[in-house]
């Protein structure tokens, strides 16, 4: 070895043990010795070395909680001892029925109990054999759990290696947790890049360590507290409280706060003081946990099928308080949905300040009777956004009035101004307009339907999570995923993931790349520009070659111009023939036009509509974005003389129940290819009526009108 080795390789030793020292010092004594800053600067003098003599990382260096290469999955391990959870109970009067439910299993003898701090994380199991981290695994269904080994091997709390004479089996069961402050921080960056916020620590660490690449939770300051045991081999364990003390002797994190009882006033008491002293914790706990102490106690009194008999946790009461909501807010989400969100005068509750509460739904404020003005009652109970529980109505304000939604809105969207409907499905108000900024998800299922683009495997649930991750802002922004990007994305919750997969995402990514030479017509439908239809893009893409072509158009120009000129007969008469020539316009056989006018393919609001869109910015950056993903739609353009050609042309048809062979959108595409036009009511001027099986009152109206109906062998038979 070379002198300059041997003296990194003394260094790096150096270092890696002072920075293990401040490691457990740090998180499990909660006394550290040194500042952020001047550890920080021990790590990355590790870092440095390790960088420049590759040669001398161990796989137990504290740089290598950085976790290993992104997975594809997670395996599974089959716990040695089942990981039960416990029952739950809400009142004081519950834990003393416990308490004589096992003294009555256990007669004559004394029966002490350990009550220890619920810390509301993650159940995991941690298995050490001679005293090195063999794996690590989540509760799952209590049989089976995924292996998360790599993302709690990130942990810097956690010790790979057990000091000295470890058990030969070692088998650790606590709660994996993400702490209060670094939880803030957490929020706060994620809501400054613009990515959704989560709901508690719990969540967030429940996310950190489902992640398939276990960098991000490296990144994320997540915590351990271990306070039981599964498989254990080579050590001799009679009661639970011993094991705090083996836990710190052997470097294991595990609670400081415990207290020993043996009747029902001690047990009530120890709760009371642990609810005195837990919010001071750097972690989250919503309760206290009662377990018989005696190892041998605890095996007489055995399990039900779903829990131990001896044991259960005490949930403490979510903290309420009462301020006053001075406004309702109306937020849009990302499907358009329109949310009520109450403005409350700040109030400190479970520990932070609160300035807004959700309100859910219009229902929900009608059946609590909310208004502004109000006196409210809050609850947090660990979430983020807290929500109101009910109306203090003696301290209501007079001249308080019932809240009107609608009215409260003025009847538009309050991001965009479009209308909006009630949505019976999520007892809700929806925006209608699919532009809308906010509603990025509905703008990206439209999109991709099968009417659109028809890319399936990226709509619904997919759609959602899309946008939830931040991976699409807009729906152009599908044409630069990768196929590694989509396979990792998580369709599930932080708690429960369930990955796309690589089989999948290579299927839409083939899908989203043939989307980008389909015909001109779905393009113009899929860009959702108001008023334009499926119909109504087809007789676009017929008249235009390119988006660019419509975007300039001439003939939507023209269009416009006419409504505007009709008062000016030559100057309209000029426009008209233009019109006509090209195949865009006809000269109206209406009685009632006594100017003897034109009928254009659209009409003037549509073609005021297109033209706008394409001149906004959305619309301009919409052409740039299509241009640079370099997306060139196949043409669907004919000329004025094939066009009046065309089997079907100027025949208007209304589709009515279902064909035997094709499906309604099949039998319009083929309608509007073949130069016809489809309606969707039965009028005078409609020439036929395709009816299928189960026809409906347009078929009812077509006979009242005398208008002709057909089958689809007869259909057929017109092209």
């Amino acid at each position: 070895m070379a002198k300059d080795e041997a003296q990194a390789a003394r260094r790096v030793e150096e270092l890696r043990g002072q920075i293990k020292e401040h490691d457990r010092r740090y998180y499990q004594e909660a006394a550290p010795t040194i500042s952020d800053r001047e550890y920080d600067r021990l790590y990355k003098e590790l870092l440095d070395l390790e960088a420049k003599f590759p040669e001398l990382v161990t796989p137990d260096s504290p740089t290598q909680r950085v976790g290993g290469k992104p997975l594809q999955a997670f395996d599974q391990v089959r716990h040695r001892v089942p990981m039960l959870s416990l029952d739950n109970t809400y009142s004081e009067e519950e834990v003393a029925n416990f308490y004589k439910r096992i003294t009555k299993l256990l007669p004559n003898v004394k029966i002490p109990v350990v009550i220890e701090p619920k810390v509301d994380g993650v159940a995991v199991s941690v298995m050490y054999e001679n005293g090195k981290l063999k794996y690590a695994a989540t509760r799952g269904d209590g049989l089976v759990g995924d292996d998360i080994t790599q993302n709690i091997k990130t942990i810097k709390s956690v010790p790979h290696q057990l000091p000295g004479a470890a058990p030969r089996i070692f088998e650790v069961r606590g709660e994996a947790y993400l702490d209060k402050k670094g939880f803030e921080k957490l929020n706060k960056e994620r809501g400054a890049a613009g990515l959704p916020l989560f709901a508690n620590p719990r969540n967030a660490a429940a996310g950190s360590l489902k992640h398939l690449d276990p960098s991000v939770a490296a990144r994320r300051p997540l915590g351990m507290v271990f306070y039981g045991t599964g498989a254990v081999e080579g050590t001799a364990l009679d009661l639970h409280s011993k094991i705090f003390t083996l836990f710190k002797k052997l470097g294991l994190p595990t609670h400081e706060d415990w207290w020993l009882a043996d009747s029902v006033d001690k047990i009530l008491n120890a709760i009371r003081d642990l609810d005195e002293v837990r919010r001071d914790f750097a972690y989250e706990t919503d309760g206290a946990v009662i377990k018989v102490d005696a190892l041998a106690q605890r095996e007489k009194l055995g399990f039900t099928a779903k829990s131990p008999r001896w044991a259960i946790a005490y949930k403490y009461a979510a903290e309420q308080v009462e301020t006053k909501l001075l406004d309702i807010k109306v937020q849009v989400g990302r499907t358009g949905i329109l949310t009520p969100v109450a403005v409350l005068e700040p109030v400190l509750v479970s520990g932070s300040t609160v300035s807004r509460a959700t309100l859910h739904n219009e229902d929900e404020i009608k059946r609590k009777d909310i208004r502004i003005g109000d006196t409210v009652v809050i609850e947090k109970a660990g979430e983020v956004i807290p929500a109101v529980i009910e109306v203090v109505k003696s301290k209501r304000p007079r001249g308080a009035k019932p809240f009107d939604f609608f009215k409260h809105i003025h009847g538009k969207c309050p991001v965009c101004g479009g209308e909006v409907r009630r949505d019976p499905e999520f007892v809700a108000w929806r925006c209608e307009n699919l532009l809308c900024p906010a509603q990025t998800t509905r703008r990206v299922e439209f999109f991709a339907a099968r009417g659109a683009l028809d890319i399936e495997s990226v709509g619904g649930i997919v759609a959602d999570k899309l946008v939830e991750r931040g991976l699409v802002r807009d729906p152009l922004d599908l044409f630069e995923l990768k196929v590694d990007q989509l396979a990792k994305l998580n369709l599930g919750t932080d708690e429960a993931p369930r990955v796309f997969g690589e089989k999948n995402a290579t299927k839409a990514v083939q899908a989203i790349d043939r989307a980008r030479t389909l015909a001109l017509s779905r393009w113009l439908y899929a860009l959702a520009i108001p008023d334009v239809g499926k119909t109504t893009a087809t007789d676009l893409a017929r008249f235009h070659e390119t988006i660019e072509d419509v975007a300039n158009s001439k003939l939507l120009r023209d269009v416009t111009a006419y409504h505007e000129l009709r008062a000016d007969k030559e100057a309209a008469k000029q426009i008209a023939d233009r019109l006509i020539e090209t195949g865009f316009a006809e000269p109206s056989k209406s009685k009632a036009d006594k100017n003897r006018g034109i009928v254009t393919q659209v009409g003037p609001v549509v073609a005021q509509s297109v033209l706008d869109f394409f001149d906004s910015a959305a619309g301009k950056k919409t052409l740039q974005r299509i241009k640079q993903l370099r997306i060139k739609p196949a043409t669907e353009k004919i000329s004025a003389k094939k066009a009046a050609e065309l089997p079907l042309a100027g025949k208007t048809f209304v589709l009515t129940g279902a064909l035997p062979s094709m499906t309604r959108e099949e039998a319009s595409a083929k309608i509007q290819a073949l130069g016809g036009h489809v309606s969707g009511g039965v009028s005078k001027k409609t020439d036929y009526v395709l009816a299928g099986s189960e026809a409906g009152g347009k078929l009812d109206k077509a006979k009242e009108l005398g208008v002709k109906v057909i089958d689809e062998a007869q259909f057929r038979n017109l092209w």
